[in-house]
């Protein structure tokens, strides 16, 4: 039985049945019936929960006279992606302005979830860094379809017809290769940090360890802002239009 958070635990004891059920008719059997929800899962959906109310709190408190700090703090944000994502994307980059603030926050809050005591980062599990990459390579794919239509097979092909089929499988490596290289990235480095938080802590319990939790605290941001300039330079990629 691997190691529960307090979360985790809770989870398993009220949902572990259901979970199973639900596992079962996608035919994926548990490593442990009693505890289907692992941490990272669990880390998750308090991300989202935190996340989901955190919007909640923004659309309630919209004001144009009299903004507060949670409509600042939100707007900041906006303005942080914009700026970020426009020159990479171009014209048109509002479009995909709602979907990179809400993947970089979302990476951002569970990279930090692992400086919270009882907490850690779902990040520094392999499988979450996956399903992050794969879903904005799912969405990349998709705008590019939807921004040029079949043009979009342009440029997996290139210009000349004679190396159509050499340059399509280059092109199919190289962005399966984005999925590689984004789940890389963000995993080793927050699972490092992760593990260098934990040494430092079971061998220097004071004064040492600050230095290692500010180190995790850079690693954390700039990982999320990586992962959040890369899906935009794979959107700007797949939504350019040929001239």
């Amino acid at each position: 039985m691997p190691t529960q958070l307090l979360l985790t635990r809770y989870l398993n004891h009220m949902f572990a049945a259901p979970v199973d059920k639900l596992l079962a008719a996608f035919h994926v059997t548990p490593a442990f019936a009693e505890a289907p929800i692992t941490n990272a899962v669990s880390m998750e959906l308090l991300c989202f929960v935190l996340l989901l109310a955190y919007f909640v709190a923004v659309r309630l408190s919209l004001s144009v006279e009299t903004p507060n700090p949670v409509q600042h703090l939100a707007e900041l944000g906006h303005e942080f992606v914009v700026t970020q994502t426009e020159p990479i994307i171009g014209h048109g980059y509002e479009k995909y302005s709602s979907y990179l603030m809400v993947l970089g926050l979302f990476i951002l809050l569970m990279n930090l979830m692992g400086l919270v005591p009882g907490l850690e980062s779902p990040t520094g599990n392999v499988t979450v860094p996956l399903g992050l990459a794969l879903v904005t390579f799912v969405y990349y794919h998709y705008q590019g379809i939807k921004s040029n239509g079949f043009g979009y097979i342009k440029q997996f092909v290139g210009p000349l017809p004679i190396l159509y089929p050499f340059m399509f499988v280059i092109e199919v490596i190289s962005h399966l290769a984005r999925v590689l290289s984004l789940t890389v990235r963000l995993y080793a480095n927050m699972f490092a940090g992760e593990l260098l938080t934990l040494v430092f802590f079971s061998l220097v319990p004071i004064g040492i360890p600050l230095l290692v939790i500010g180190l995790h605290l850079g690693v954390a941001v700039v990982q999320a802002y990586v992962f959040l300039l890369l899906a935009a330079t794979y959107i700007g990629l797949a939504v350019a239009h040929e001239h």
